[in-house]
């Protein structure tokens, strides 16, 4: 079993690059499945059905969400019936939508989890670890592979988190801070971790705002409308792959291009 996440898609330029670099990606890594996270996809807010379709056409199997799921409006005319989209599980009961899927690649069977951290991410999310662990009670039988996104600021809740879930979790990847980490590693029960995938978007903004905005913000302390960054474009993403007999993780093979 080999699966490919691409990590938050930011804005047009994150989704152009999709577009142009998936089926070289496919061709390169033969991924069964591919699990895309789309929290920032529509402008840098949240998503919308047609940009949740467009990426459904270009080859993504389902699409992971994170903070800024509810930020564009009109995702809730869509959620109940988009069947390859996931929202973040730990949030309050009230919320629309999944918090994970159960799927299917070829034989093998995938449970696709979204986690929020607790830390400086959103305030109403309750905490990651529990929630895995009512999932994962749930569905341990039912399924071959765990995959989880883990959509976190802290990189000690994203370890820690790693190392809590290993021998029950297939994968972990931590999104959201839009900052690749040097740490891709097969953790020792067989679970592929890495603290943040980085972001699909402008590579010479800052996290994919325009950079002189962030700036303007952090000399002068006043707050300043925001654009989506401009220049050249970057693609972070991890291949794993697995072990078809025993389940567990071999490789985990960190992804970067630019255009």
């Amino acid at each position: 079993m080999k699966i490919l996440f691409v990590g938050d898609i930011y804005a047009s330029s994150g989704r152009d690059i999709l577009s142009d670099k998936l089926p070289e990606l496919r061709a390169a890594y033969q991924p069964d499945f591919i699990i895309v996270n789309a929290e920032n996809a529509a402008h840098g807010k949240g998503i919308n059905q047609k940009i949740y379709e467009s990426i459904l056409d270009m080859g993504a199997d389902v699409m992971t969400m994170g903070n800024h799921t509810w930020d564009n409006r009109s995702i809730f005319s869509f959620i109940d019936e988009a069947n390859n989209l996931v929202r973040p599980a730990n949030g309050p009961a009230a919320w629309p939508g999944v918090g994970y899927r159960l799927m299917k690649a070829g034989k093998s069977r995938i449970a696709v989890i979204n986690l929020l951290g607790m830390v400086d991410v959103n305030g109403a999310a309750s905490s990651p670890f529990t929630c895995f662990d009512a999932i994962y009670e749930q569905i341990k039988d039912e399924v071959d592979y765990i995959f989880v996104d883990l959509h976190a600021e802290a990189t000690s809740e994203k370890i820690a988190f790693g190392w809590y879930v290993d021998g029950r979790a297939s994968a972990v990847v931590g999104t959201h801070t839009h900052v690749p980490t040097a740490d891709a590693r097969i953790l020792p029960k067989g679970c592929a971790y890495q603290t943040d995938v980085g972001m699909t978007g402008p590579r010479d903004g800052v996290i994919g705002v325009d950079r002189d905005i962030i700036i303007h913000r952090f000399v002068t302390g006043l707050p300043q409308g925001f654009s989506v960054a401009e220049g050249v474009t970057q693609l972070n993403a991890v291949a794993i792959t697995f072990d078809d007999e025993s389940k567990k993780a071999i490789e985990i093979v960190p992804i970067h291009i630019e255009q």
